[in-house]
């Protein structure tokens, strides 16, 4: 068992630099030869995430009221990833997909990586340079930076979306645009839902 989850480590490890250096190449890996095992450290990373921002976004220390927010926050996390993922195989059986399901899952899952990075950079900042912030020059020049950093991601965010309804579908270019189309319309309505809930903001997907 200490043997599998190590080597997983290592695996995981190796893929996340692989999605930011050469994204096509790794994901075919992922989703053909991919671990479950390798989500466990997505989903430990996802945890440890969401109990951060809980402590840091709440400025008093009550347990009671942070561990339900907290309960309720990883249970919808848990919940939209399941959306997701099931949404994309209803369209994939739709379209007469000839993925898997395990593909699938193991392809969304790694498409978290940049949806952690934005998250993680965001409560970093939210503690070094807390709000409000300034509108002189170096407040502007963070605001720039900060809005190329989340293009960047968001952009690298896309690429796995893609490569996931690639690989793991196994669509061609006009049947991803076609999935995307479907998609897309009915988790922006779920998106405000979870808003207009309270639970999400920004939606963890």
């Amino acid at each position: 068992m200490m043997q599998t989850i190590a080597i997983a480590g290592i695996l995981f490890a190796r893929n996340v630099a692989g999605i930011l250096m050469r994204p096509y190449e790794t994901y075919r890996r992922i989703v053909t030869k991919g671990s479950v095992w390798e989500l466990g450290y997505i989903g430990a990373l996802v945890a440890l995430y969401l109990a951060t921002a809980t402590i840091v976004k709440n400025p008093y220390f009550r347990p009671f009221f942070l561990t339900r927010q907290y309960v309720v926050l990883l249970s919808a996390t848990g919940c939209t990833f399941c959306v997701v993922v099931g949404l994309y195989a209803i369209i994939g059986r739709i379209f007469k997909s000839s993925g898997t399901l395990r593909a699938l899952v193991m392809g969304w899952g790694y498409s978290l990586v940049p949806t952690l990075t934005w998250f993680w950079i965001t409560s970093l900042l939210y503690i070094i340079l807390p709000p409000p912030r300034t509108t002189g020059v170096l407040g502007i020049a963070f605001s720039v930076v900060y809005l190329i950093f989340s293009a960047v991601v968001l952009f690298w965010k896309i690429i796995l979306a893609y490569l996931t309804i690639r690989f793991a579908l196994r669509f061609d270019f006009k049947k991803i645009v076609a999935t995307f189309a479907v998609a897309i319309p009915i988790l922006g309505i779920y998106s405000v839902a979870m808003y207009r809930l309270g639970i999400f903001k920004i939606p963890f997907i």
